[in-house]
């Protein structure tokens, strides 16, 4: 080997040696990340995103809300829409957590702050990961701290602490739009109402008598002229109405009129719970509320209790927008909404009368009020003076 080709191998051989000890320090000097956006790119990527899922706790994403068309849906609910304010606020709380501190990369440790592989079983965080134009991207949300979350970037080793808090939910119902029904009660024209066992009834509005014919001006008599510059007669108000009942047993009455009137919350801020495909709910006995509106709408509500539980099927041919959100599905709703819409008929009537208490033989007599005996000596009458 020649003196220059031995001279060419040492500097190289130096100069890989140097390099070497120069990363290797430099891998070991401690890294500013304070202020550093946990997803840099997502802030400019925000309009682009087309998925959401949320995996925990299993290999399927629990949650998976996806844009069909200009739509966002939920497709763990049959694909039924998705409260898209729900879905902003998170992707506007993953574009603002900032990095506050770096934390553990040892997988040993994971667990201790949540982010452990989320596709295992009592997994303590959740992965969430999203579709937008420039790729997928991913990060296990950990535990609560002090005021942000221990997250994990999908694929790195490295944890930290991000501030602001990243808050979501990782139940499907919790992304469901539950704006289902708001209808005001003065819209309201009957309500008929068919129970699966029991006496059926209705409810009718019917308007009240107008004004004594006495007081109303013959046929045919012209209208005074009112002077000029007379500011224009207020419209009269709508004639007043009041809610009868229909299919009042013999012997009973109809509650009063505040009792047979809709309550101004029958139908009006109607929320859903949940929503299931209508197949999957047992409805062969159901409870059926007809409403019928004074634009001679008419919605159908079919109700049944499952276990704890309340569901509806909603019907409305003339509301076409509503007919493709509601067809083939069915909706739970809170309880107290339930019984206030599926009333009995015996909520409607005057309750009866408390029974008369028994008397005669299987009444005691007191002791004061028993006879005396015959053969008790009268006292003796009083000598006069």
């Amino acid at each position: 080997m020649s003196r220059q080709r031995l001279i060419a191998l040492l500097v190289a051989a130096l100069i890989a040696i140097l390099s070497a000890m120069y990363l290797s320090t430099q891998r070991n000097l401690p890294r500013d990340v304070h202020g550093t956006p946990l997803w840099p790119a997502l802030a400019g990527e925000m309009d682009t995103v087309t998925s959401l899922s949320v995996l925990k706790g299993g290999t399927t994403p629990s949650v998976t809300v996806q844009k069909q068309g200009q739509e966002w849906t939920v497709a763990e609910r049959a694909n039924y829409p998705a409260d898209v304010s729900k879905l902003r606020t998170l992707l506007l709380a993953l574009s603002d957590a900032k990095i506050r501190e770096e934390k553990t990369s040892n997988p040993a440790s994971y667990s201790i702050i949540g982010v452990e592989d989320p596709t295992k079983p009592g997994a303590t965080g959740a992965q969430i990961d999203l579709t937008a134009k420039d790729g997928k991207h991913g990060v296990i949300v950990g535990k609560s701290a002090a005021g942000g979350n221990f997250v994990r970037r999908a694929g790195e080793s490295t944890s930290y602490v991000v501030e602001p808090g990243i808050t979501f939910e990782a139940e499907p119902r919790y992304w469901i739009d539950t704006r289902l029904l708001d209808v005001a009660s003065d819209k309201i024209q009957s309500i008929e109402f068919k129970p699966a066992t029991g006496p059926a009834y209705s409810v009718r509005r019917v308007t009240e008598p107008s004004a004594k014919a006495a007081d109303a001006k013959p046929a045919g008599t012209p209208a005074a002229t009112p002077p000029a510059g007379t500011p224009a007669a207020t419209p009269p108000p709508p004639p007043a109405s009041k809610f009868v009942l229909e299919g009042v047993p013999s012997g009973r009455l109809a509650a009063d009129q505040q009792t047979l009137a809709p309550a101004p919350n029958f139908l009006s801020n109607l929320a859903d719970e949940d929503v299931s495909k209508a197949g999957d709910i047992d409805f062969s006995k159901p409870m059926i509320v007809t409403v019928t509106l004074a634009d001679a709408g008419v919605i159908t509500l079919t109700g049944v209790a499952v276990g704890d539980k309340r569901w509806i099927q909603v019907a409305n041919p003339k509301d076409a927008a509503l007919s493709a959100k509601v067809n083939g599905r069915a909706f739970e709703i809170a309880t107290y909404r339930y019984d206030g819409i599926f009333k009995p008929l015996e909520q409607l009537l005057v309750p009866k009368p408390a029974p008369t208490p028994k008397s005669g033989a299987d009444t005691k007599a007191s002791p004061a009020l028993q006879s005396t005996p015959s053969s008790a000596k009268k006292p003796a009458a009083a000598p006069r003076p």
